[in-house]
C-alpha cells in the first residue's frame, strides 16, 4: 500500500522500519494506551521477522510519514466476511492534536473500502482515550458497546474498551 495526501504518506512497513518500530513499541509512554506501560519488549529482529508475514490479504503493518519523516504506524487485519480491523498510533507526540490522525485514517479507510472492497471496518479503543473516540465518531464510526473492565494491562490494572464499526455509507472523508 502506498497512499499520499499533501505531505502525508502511508506505506507498507518493511524490515528497514523494524528499528523504528522497536523503539516505539518499547516506549511505555507510547504503548500505555495499548496495555503496555512498560513497552512490549520486542526486538527489532523479531519485528523484522514478523513483517515478512504481512500480506495485503491477511494483515499489514504500515508506516505513517509526514514531510518524509516517520511519525507513527497504522495496521489492518482481515477479519473475514468483508470486515477489516484497523489501528493507528501517532508516535511522535509533537504531531498529535493537530488533525493529522483524522486525515490519515480517512486515507486508509477510503482505500480499504474502495481499493480492497471491505464492507465494514471495526476497531476498539481504550475507554480513557477520549481524543481517539472523538476522531472515530467524526469519521462516522458507530459505538457498538463499552466493555467494562474487560482486560488487564501488563502491570495488572483493569482496563475498559469501546468497540466501533463503520460502513462506507456512514464514512465522512477528511482527506478529499
Amino acid at each position: 500500500m502506498l497512499l499520499k495526501h499533501n505531505n502525508l504518506i502511508i506505506r507498507n512497513a518493511t524490515e528497514k522500519d523494524a528499528e523504528k518500530l522497536a523503539m516505539w513499541w518499547n516506549d511505555g509512554k507510547i504503548m500505555a494506551h495499548a496495555g503496555f506501560p512498560n513497552g512490549t519488549g520486542q526486538t527489532a529482529q523479531s519485528i523484522a521477522n514478523s513483517l515478512q508475514e504481512d500480506t495485503d490479504t491477511t494483515h499489514r503493518r504500515l508506516i505513517i510519514e509526514m514531510d518524509n519523516m516517520p511519525i507513527g504506524e497504522m495496521n489492518y487485519r482481515n477479519k473475514g466476511s468483508q470486515t477489516v480491523e484497523i489501528g493507528i498510533k501517532i508516535c511522535d507526540f509533537s504531531k498529535q492534536n493537530k488533525g493529522v490522525g483524522k486525515i490519515l485514517l480517512s486515507m486508509l479507510i477510503s482505500a480499504l473500502f474502495k481499493d480492497f472492497g471491505y464492507q465494514k471496518i471495526i476497531l476498539d479503543t481504550n475507554l480513557k482515550n477520549k481524543r481517539a473516540q472523538h476522531v472515530y465518531e467524526q469519521l462516522g464510526f458507530t459505538k457498538l458497546r463499552v466493555n467494562e473492565n474487560s482486560w488487564t494491562n501488563q502491570i495488572g490494572e483493569l482496563q475498559s474498551s469501546i468497540d466501533y464499526e463503520l460502513y462506507e455509507k456512514d464514512f465522512i472523508n477528511f482527506a478529499k
